[in-house]
């Protein structure tokens, strides 16, 4: 049961989509919440990239809630390690960047479909 080259290249293009688009947004709520002197982007960076591969292989082995519930913890425990801040903290910014997403996703669609209509 080995990995296919489909499922690396996947793995792949999620990383690097991960870190383009989800780095830059979990610095910038760990510099609103921590300071700047506690929330590097490299340290976001690494967030992401830790993220990203262990929630991959986790959830290559487990998908059931319970392994949603570990993958959690995992997000929390690093932003709570590399942001240096506690674990409550470390869930605001998880909710705070998860918003702060969906709403550039959302405006990132919107203006994706008015460039299309507009073609």
């Amino acid at each position: 049961m080995g990995m296919k080259m489909a499922d690396l290249i996947s793995f792949i293009i999620n990383l690097v989509v991960s870190v383009i688009i989800l780095s830059p947004v979990l610095w910038l709520v760990g510099r609103w919440l921590v300071g700047k002197d506690k929330a590097k982007f490299t340290d976001a960076i690494w967030i992401v990239v830790i993220g990203t591969l262990v929630g991959t292989i986790f959830g290559y082995f487990a998908l059931t809630w319970i392994g949603t519930i570990i993958m959690l913890i995992i997000w929390l425990a690093l932003i709570k390690h590399f942001f240096d801040c506690g674990w409550l903290k470390a869930l605001l910014i998880a909710i705070v960047t998860v918003v702060a997403f969906l709403i550039i996703g959302f405006v990132l669609g919107a203006l994706g479909f008015v460039v299309l209509s507009i073609t």
